[in-house]
């Protein structure tokens, strides 16, 4: 290290931050806009990058209401792949794991992005048969996917149980070898970072009290900083899409649950893939500090509460450690939870509305933060062009009337 940059260091470790330069502005909102966007988390970040950048569009602003990050994109596992059964599904997730993967380069931030590979047990032969069947839907779509038996797990991840004695007894998984893990708040710092210096205004603390809207075409907002005009408007709040669409005047086919997560007190390196297993709800992987990061399905009620029950956590709990029996002593750190959309058929709604103008991202479900940049960027698309991308077009809200439906439900289990 040269003279110079270890002055700097010692200077800025000596500031307590005062002259460090701001990573994003945090302006006051202007009058108008070109663009408005409600939500700001990933998705909201990455359509608006995406809009200044590949749509020339820069005169945006971007309303979270609380600070960004502070929603899903805070509170979830961190898991990113592609191997969905569908074609529909599996193209858009596809695209954006292809988007991931220079991602640090194209933001200029470490997302800390790391294929991993993601395992998807089976633990009966019906599970192998479905599994089996996904693999040669992905490969038909040119995923990589592999088909694993029980010794071939078993020397991949050496401390999991492939007892036939077990509870839950591995059979085989299937692996993508591309999938793996992204840190979620880098993500949201890239992606503002990035369509801060862009032009994109992005104003925290500032909540969308209602959706005005004139002769069946959106003309602003309402926040609790004033009034906001534009003639487009796109609404990313996960967990809250229901609420906004009724602020427009209609209703989405939309529940919200809450999705909890819970982290363990940092231990050795142990675990380097992604373990996740349909049949007993439940995933495990291990982060760059050494705890071990796990989840479970979402809870059966509807409600819009960060917290979680109990029963989920307990019965995922114990699945994990029937797989791991060397986890059975290591204490959990904190556990929380988010609050997720989820449609009729498991995938997303992305497109245009009854409302001219307004465009929705929503019903994810518990796979969003894997499509971060590929949701945000046919998002982009779809608001700078009046239509969706050939990639979100079967993700429109007219499928549930058509009955075009998506069923990944069936297929997926559960989407993290």
């Amino acid at each position: 290290m040269g003279k110079y940059s270890l002055f700097n260091l010692i200077r800025h470790g000596l500031s307590y931050h005062r002259d460090w330069s701001k990573t994003w502005r945090n302006p006051e909102p202007q009058p108008s806009y070109d663009v408005v966007l409600i939500g700001g988390g990933g998705h909201g970040l990455a359509t608006a990058y995406y809009l200044a950048k590949e749509q020339g569009i820069t005169n945006i602003a971007v309303l979270e209401k609380g600070w960004i990050g502070g929603g899903n994109t805070g509170r979830n596992t961190e898991i990113v792949r592609s191997n969905y059964l569908w074609d529909e599904a599996a193209r858009i997730y596809e695209f954006s794991l292809n988007l991931w993967n220079d991602l640090s380069q194209q933001l200029n931030f470490n997302l800390m992005y790391s294929a991993k590979g993601v395992l998807s047990l089976g633990h009966t032969l019906q599970d192998m048969r479905d599994i089996s069947r996904r693999v040669n839907a992905n490969r038909l779509n040119g995923i990589d996917s592999e088909l694993l038996n029980a010794d071939q797990v078993k020397k991949m991840v050496p401390s999991i149980n492939v007892s036939l004695d077990s509870r839950y007894p591995v059979l085989g998984a299937s692996l993508q070898r591309r999938g793996g893990t992204a840190r979620h708040d880098a993500v949201v710092w890239g992606f503002a970072r990035a369509a801060d210096a862009l032009g994109v205004d992005v104003i925290q603390d500032c909540k969308v009290t209602g959706i005005k809207v004139q002769k069946g075409k959106v003309t602003g907002v309402d926040t609790t900083k004033g009034f906001i005009k534009s003639a487009k408007v796109g609404v990313i709040t996960a967990g809250n899409s229901s609420v906004m669409a009724k602020m427009a005047g209609f209703r989405l086919p939309i529940e919200s649950h809450p999705l909890q997560a819970w982290v363990s007190e940092p231990i050795k390196p142990v675990l380097d893939t992604v373990v996740m297993s349909n049949t007993v709800h439940a995933y495990i992987s291990q982060t760059a500090r050494g705890e071990l990061l796990a989840g479970a399905g979402i809870d059966p009620y509807t409600g819009y509460a960060q917290r979680g029950s109990f029963s989920v956590v307990e019965g995922a709990v114990a699945a994990i450690l029937g797989l791991f029996p060397i986890f059975s002593r290591v204490r959990l750190n904190r556990q929380w939870a988010g609050t997720v959309d989820t449609s009729p058929d498991a995938c997303p709604i992305v497109g245009l509305t009854p409302i001219q103008g307004l465009y929705f991202n929503c019903g994810w479900g518990t796979g969003g933060y894997k499509a971060t940049p590929g949701s945000g960027w046919v998002f982009a698309h779809t608001i700078a062009n009046d239509k969706p991308h050939r990639l979100n077009q079967p993700f429109s809200l007219e499928r549930f009337t058509t009955g075009h439906l998506i069923d990944e439900h069936g297929a997926a289990g559960v989407a993290h």
